[in-house]
């Protein structure tokens, strides 16, 4: 069973996923890979994972937070899985290369892999994928669009 509800943020409206025991999804309205709810899905505000993120989420924007506790499960593919794991390890404020990921992911000389990854990350922001720049650090590609990218990496003092 598949659990869902929404956190309004100050860059826009985000469903939030989750199954039994963790997130599985975060996904800004209009982004890229955004799913579709499924009728089988139940709408829960209350359900642990979901209601924990959203406290998380509330205290990330409001500046209190630099690490996410909530539990999360991803579902992808091996290679996927490892991209997330090594993008979860990049701390706040950071930002690391597409080339520096693919290295921690155990797969060097791969960064266009590890970027199509990236792309695919279904935990936005708790992933933060919107950490991993260009090699010259340019902002490059992000499924919830650049301006949220930015600001989001503003938010952390980033840029």
């Amino acid at each position: 069973m598949l659990y869902y509800d929404y956190y309004q943020s100050p860059r826009g409206r985000i469903l939030l996923v989750a199954d039994d025991r963790a997130l599985t999804g975060l996904y800004f309205a209009g982004q890229k890979y955004h799913p579709r709810i499924d009728k089988q899905w139940k709408r829960a505000d209350k359900h642990e994972p979901l209601h924990q993120a959203k406290l998380e989420l509330s205290e990330y924007f409001d500046g209190k937070r630099t690490q996410f506790s909530v539990k999360v499960a991803p579902q992808g593919t091996p290679f996927q899985r490892a991209v997330w794991k090594s993008i979860a390890g990049v701390q706040f404020g950071q930002t690391i290369a597409y080339a520096e990921l693919a290295r921690r992911a155990g797969r060097p000389g791969s960064a266009r892999a590890a970027g199509a990854a990236t792309g695919r990350n279904p935990i936005s922001i708790i992933v933060p994928c919107h950490r991993i720049v260009g090699s010259n650090g340019s902002l490059t590609g992000y499924a919830g669009g650049l301006a949220k990218k930015r600001a989001l990496l503003a938010l952390e003092g980033r840029i």
